[in-house]
C-alpha cells in the first residue's frame, strides 16, 4: 500500500479513532493515526478533563502510544476533526510533533475524510527543536 491509498487508509484510521474520543465539554471529537518508519500505525483520540489543562489531544495520544512501544521515527500523521472544516494540530501538538519529525507529512482532515497535506515544518516554521539547544 503506497501513495494515495496509504494516505486514504491512514485518514480512515484517524476517522475511526475519532469515535473513541472523550469530549464531553467541547463536543469536538478528534482522531489521529501516526505511521512509523517501519510502517506500523498507532491511533489516538482526544481525551478531555473537567480541569481543562489535564486533557490530551489525539495527535499526542497517538505519538505517545508509539513512543511507549519504542518507536522514534515517524513519517506521516492523519488528523480528523468532527466538522466540515479541516482540522490542523494545535500549537502544543505542532511543537510535540516537531520534536520527533519536523519534515513529517501531516494530513489535516475533516469529518468527511477530505484532507490537506502539509509538513510539520510548514505548520510550525522555525520551530524549536534539539538543534535550538546547542
Amino acid at each position: 500500500m503506497t501513495g494515495e491509498n496509504q494516505k486514504a487508509a491512514l485518514m480512515q484510521a484517524a476517522l475511526d479513532a475519532r469515535s473513541k474520543a472523550y469530549a464531553p465539554y467541547s463536543g469536538f471529537f478528534v482522531g489521529a493515526a501516526v505511521m512509523c518508519g517501519d510502517g506500523s500505525v498507532y491511533t489516538g483520540c482526544n481525551v478531555e478533563n473537567a480541569s481543562y489543562p489535564c486533557g490530551i489531544c489525539a495527535e499526542r495520544t497517538a505519538v505517545s502510544k508509539a513512543v511507549s512501544e519504542g518507536k522514534r521515527r515517524f513519517v506521516m500523521i492523519a488528523v480528523a476533526g468532527s466538522s466540515a472544516e479541516k482540522c490542523t494540530p494545535c500549537g502544543i501538538c505542532r511543537q510535540f510533533l516537531y520534536e520527533f519529525a519536523p519534515d513529517m507529512t501531516v494530513l489535516c482532515g475533516n469529518d468527511s475524510g477530505e484532507y490537506d497535506e502539509l509538513t510539520v515544518s510548514e505548520l510550525l516554521p522555525r520551530g524549536f527543536g534539539a538543534a535550538s539547544m546547542e
